[in-house]
């Protein structure tokens, strides 16, 4: 600097505030120009020092920032940027041996502090003036404030690395810098504060709210982790700026940078608080509530309940310029939920903890969701029909499908038309109702279900009743949310629960028909009529065994109680059961459920059916293709045993009648070739069940024998568990010295091979009969013939005296059941392909018939072959009968009649005339 200059800054610095105010106009032009030209830190430093304290007071408002704020601020800021980059250049070399350099960057640091006070002046005579403050003024002020800030955090922020294990050299002044900025934004905000704009605000204006919102914004997310209260307040008047000219504003912010911060601020502070309420429990401090432990805690919470209440309140005013962020938002909200009880990733907390962060966290969120149901795009994320989530995230994905159920009765029309139905039209992205979606979800929480989970029961009189499984809480949810459902929605409802109740999860099917049986129950009896109908026609079309019949069965089952006598006379009406084809309906009707007009009726037709469906199978010579026809009559005879305690005796007599019959017609060699004759075993093994006291001695041998030729090979488990219930029912029978030999043994041998079973179903089954089968009989050999192997003596000791013999802890538990899952995922999702395969295949095959008809369609005969087959294996049956009957009676006294020598006679001459003309032809 020249001579001549620095005479003049001599000069000045000697003047009185008086002088100054006189000589202003004539020296601020040199003193703005020598700031301009200096070239040394010191120089600038000392002119703006100046400038800022002698001079400024008096400028008005209205002359700042031509006069002064834009000719020397700039340039300030520029020296503080130089100065910044000084440091980084020289800062590796820092040591404390390196006095030289030490002292030279603590002279930089202290020369930034200078330059912040005199950004600090500026602004206090700003807010000096009472009125007339306005983005004009303070333009260049306003703009190096928020970039000085910026970078002084910045640096504050990085100070640990850029300065590395020499940090204490200049930790004193770091601090004061800090300190500095944080003044000086302070002030800024008082003054910014003050400021009010119209709607007739300059473009120019409402840029300077923009860039203030924004940079703001990068303040905040340098000094997240630096200062609370700064961070707190900084958001503060963020989020304030962006109310107050929110008119002004809203097209031009940067909505999804300001929630994409809250929400990570949000996430950030309540990870802390979890992390910090484990290690205040891992440390025991929970009681001492004024360990610095706790006190960060709650200062944490509470930062976590400001971002959660303000993301709310940005939400609510914004939402319609956030629905790009509605998979983030999802996101956030499984998240947060994931930690909370019920989930199965909560941490365990102390019970006072847990309290503050649900109010910091948890409670908001429900608001949260409030103000995001009315976003179509939101809707679209939750409702999407292939969703994929991370595990964790099922449940409190389930969790907010059911609080989204709950409020939207509490929502306008056109919110309810974006959730209840799904999407309807074909531009529109497909949404799945949200009842679909709340079963499919339910479906996919198998762990929470079998463990099961619970959550608080249902407030009554202000106060939670006690815990409840999760099927029993979603369960009163989804009927209180029918019970009030808008009618124009019913349809949809209706269609929910038949896609549930035909998918192939066994828990979600009898939830859906929990909720279905609700909704006739609440509704009309002509609705219940109409549901009844309908279902016993699906139950109808299904033309094998499969698990949409037993989930529509069971459902019948259950409606057929809440129908009136009138409507249960049209049922019987609509499927008569005289009929052969509507036997599967009332294979699935408990007769007990019916009046009792009704229920003699029902009884009366199937006993006269299946008396005619036997008499037309022994009339066309028991024919192996009829045997489907007796099997669906003998089905509901079963049903007809089991409706009630005590059948009448007609019934009684006519069902041991029929039931004996047929246990003459069954050939052990037979079942082990014909499935179709095992199923017709199963069912006769449940009827003989019910009937075992009024079963003759030689009909239950007959039995045995056939359970000994199933037994002995691989065959299905509800065939064994039917033996089983079988078994066990012999315990009340006494058997007759006479027949003892054939019975006796064979039951000790049936128990013994169903006891050492490998399938822990079956093995539990086997266990269960065996016991109540030792309790009641009175020929005690079986029991001790059955457990000749001591390891099955063994488990049936343990199992009587209640023996554990490992206990399974929590954890343990929990990662078998997670096991199971995939293995119960992929198994049902093998049983849908299979099933839509197999109607894929039905209907391709439909419509070709439909396409090219035949004019005479082709009779169905069985090969000649399998005609010789089926023949020759039924006198092998009656043969091996024979020679069992006449061996067991050549021990006693009573010799084979005399014409039965005479009879085999005949037959053999028949056998050597088939044998010679099959040898002509």
């Amino acid at each position: 600097m020249s001579q001549t200059n620095t005479s003049l800054l001599d000069e000045v610095v000697q003047w009185s505030q008086e002088t100054c105010r006189r000589e202003l106009k004539a020296v601020l032009p040199k003193l703005t120009s020598l700031h301009y030209e200096a070239d040394t830190w010191d120089d600038h430093l000392r002119i703006l020092k100046i400038i800022t304290e002698m001079f400024l007071p008096h400028i008005g408002l209205s002359e700042l920032e031509e006069e002064c704020f834009s000719k020397i601020l700039p340039k300030a800021v520029t020296m503080f940027d130089n100065m910044m980059k000084e440091i980084m250049n020289q800062v590796g070399e820092l040591s404390s041996q390196n006095t030289e350099l030490c002292a030279f960057l603590r002279n930089i640091l202290q020369a930034m502090v200078q330059v912040i006070d005199a950004l600090s002046i500026c602004v206090r005579h700003v807010g000096s003036f009472e009125e007339g403050l306005c983005f004009d003024a303070i333009r260049s002020l306003l703009t190096c404030i928020l970039k000085v800030l910026r970078e002084t955090f910045q640096h504050c922020k990085d100070s640990e690395v850029v300065y590395c294990g020499r940090l204490s050299l200049v930790a004193d002044l770091l601090q004061g810098l800090f300190k500095e900025a944080y003044s000086l934004q302070k002030s800024l905000l008082e003054v910014l504060d003050r400021i009010s704009l119209d709607t007739s605000a300059s473009d120019e204006e409402v840029s300077d709210i923009v860039t203030v919102v924004h940079s703001l914004l990068d303040i905040c997310t340098i000094i997240s982790n630096l200062d609370i209260a700064l961070h707190a307040n900084t958001w503060k008047f963020l989020i304030k700026q962006s109310l107050k000219y929110q008119s002004l504003v809203e097209e031009q912010l940067h909505h999804g940078d300001i929630v994409n911060s809250l929400s990570d601020n949000l996430l950030a502070s309540f990870h802390s608080c979890v992390e910090m309420a484990e290690q205040i429990k891992l440390a025991s401090l929970q009681e001492s509530v004024q360990s610095p432990e706790y006190k960060l805690f709650q200062k944490t919470a509470k930062m976590c309940r400001f971002f959660a209440n303000t993301l709310v309140h940005y939400i609510k005013e914004f939402k319609y310029f956030l629905t790009k962020k509605s998979s983030c938002f999802h996101q956030l909200y499984l998240q947060i939920i994931s930690k909370f009880p019920p989930s199965l990733c909560a941490p365990s907390l102390p019970t006072a903890l847990a309290g503050e962060l649900n109010a910091s966290a948890l409670v908001p969120m429900d608001a949260f969701l409030l103000q995001l149901l009315p976003l179509r795009p939101f809707a679209e994320v939750v409702l999407q029909p292939d969703m994929w989530l991370s595990p964790e995230h099922e449940f409190p994905h389930f969790l907010m499908l059911v609080n989204i159920m709950g409020q939207l009765l509490s929502q306008p029309e056109e919110v309810m038309q974006l959730w209840y139905p799904g999407s309807q039209l074909s531009g529109d992205t497909q949404r799945i109702p949200l009842y679909q979606a709340i079963f499919i979800s339910f479906r996919r929480c198998y762990t929470e279900r079998k463990l099961p989970v619970l959550v608080p029961g249902v407030m009554l009189k202000g106060q939670a009743q006690v815990e409840v499984t999760l099927h029993q809480h979603i369960c009163v949810q989804l009927c209180a949310s029918v019970a009030v459902l808008p009618p124009v929605y019913f349809p949809v409802l209706e269609h929910c629960l038949v896609d549930a109740v035909l998918q192939a999860d066994t828990l979600t099917a009898l939830l859906a028909a929990d909720v279905w049986c609700f909704t006739v129950r609440y509704g009309t009896a002509e609705l219940c009529l109409h549901h009844v109908l309908l279902i016993a026609q699906l139950v109808k079309a299904c033309r094998t065994e499969c698990y949409q019949l037993f989930h529509l069965g069971s459902l019948l089952k259950r409606m057929v109680f809440l129908m009136t006598p009138s409507h249960q006379l049209e049922l019987v009406a609509e499927f008569p059961p005289s009929k052969v084809e509507n036997l599967p309906v009332w294979h699935h009707v408990l007769l007990r459920a019916l009046s009792q007009d009704v229920r003699l009726r029902v009884e009366t037709e199937i006993v006269g059916l299946m008396q005619r469906v036997l008499t037309e199978w022994q009339d066309g010579g028991y024919k192996l293709g009829e045997v489907d026809k007796v099997n669906a009559a003998l089905g509901s005879l079963l049903s007809v045993l089991r409706g009630q305690s005590s059948p009448e005796e007609p019934c009684l007599l006519s069902a041991v009648r029929m039931t004996t019959q047929l246990w003459s017609r069954l050939s052990p060699t037979q079942l082990q070739t014909h499935p179709v004759l095992q199923h017709t075993l199963k069912l006769l093994l449940s009827a003989t069940t019910v009937l075992v006291k009024s079963i003759k001695p030689e009909t239950i041998s007959q039995a045995l024998l056939c359970l000994e030729a199933v037994v002995s090979q691989k065959c299905p488990d509800h065939l064994l568990l039917a033996a089983l219930e079988f078994l066990s029912s012999l315990g009340k029978m006494f058997f007759p010295a006479d027949i003892q030999s054939q019975i006796l043994p064979r039951l000790s041998s049936l128990f013994g091979v169903l006891l050492a079973d490998k399938s822990w179903l079956l093995h539990q089954h086997a266990l269960e009969a065996f016991s109540y089968f030792a309790e009641n009989t009175n020929h005690e050999e079986v029991i001790s013939q059955s457990l000749c192997v001591e390891e099955t003596k063994t488990k049936v000791v343990n199992y009587l005296s209640k023996t554990l013999n490992s206990l399974e802890d929590v954890e343990s538990r929990l990662q078998r059941l997670k096991r199971e899952k995939s293995v119960i995922e992929r198994h049902n999702e093998k049983l849908e392909s299979k099933e839509s395969g197999s109607d894929k295949q039905a209907a391709e095959a439909e419509a070709i018939t439909d396409s090219e008809p035949s004019p005479k369609r082709a009779r169905q005969e069985t090969s000649a072959e399998e005609e010789y087959d089926r023949h020759i294996q039924m006198a092998q049956s009656s043969l091996k009968a024979l020679q069992a009957l006449v061996e067991s009676k050549a021990n006693t006294t009573a010799p084979p009649p005399s014409w039965l020598e005479g009879k085999l006679q005949e037959l053999m001459t028949l056998i050597t005339e088939i044998t010679v003309r099959d040898h002509t032809t």
